[in-house]
């Protein structure tokens, strides 16, 4: 879950990291958006595991946004989406109250640190550029 003023700039940002009761399962082929300050970027699910106390741990992979809309610097906004094998790799933990937390592989084989990083929704794709930045 995104801290508004810390961790985001967006209360839409905000607002989407918290809303995880109800979302799918994650499953590889399934669209996300990647939550960042004020912007937000399409992704899909490539990797999805469960720890053993039953944690899913997924990788996401960003991809290509092609604005299809004329409306120039605008809050509307319109995209086509693409799969992008080129684009960022990153992981995610799901923790309980807490939603999808940015993790990195730790030093140990099979460990995960939390990164701080953006926030993640999944089972949908979308993409917002704030003008304003």
């Amino acid at each position: 879950m995104l801290k508004a003023g810390r961790d985001t700039g967006s209360l839409v940002n905000h607002l989407y990291s918290r809303s995880t009761n109800g979302q799918p399962e994650p499953v590889v082929g399934m669209g996300a958006t990647l939550l960042q300050w004020t912007d937000r970027d399409p992704a899909t699910v490539i990797e999805v595991k469960k720890t053993k106390a039953g944690a899913w741990i997924i990788a996401v992979q960003e991809d290509k946004a092609q604005r299809t809309d004329n409306n120039g610097f605008s809050e509307s906004q319109d995209y086509e989406y693409s799969a992008n094998p080129n684009g960022s790799i990153s992981y995610f933990r799901f923790e309980e109250g807490k939603g999808w937390r940015g993790i990195s592989p730790g030093k140990k084989p099979g460990s995960w640190k939390l990164n701080g990083g953006g926030g993640l929704r999944i089972g949908e794709r979308e993409k917002y550029h704030d003008f304003t930045f």
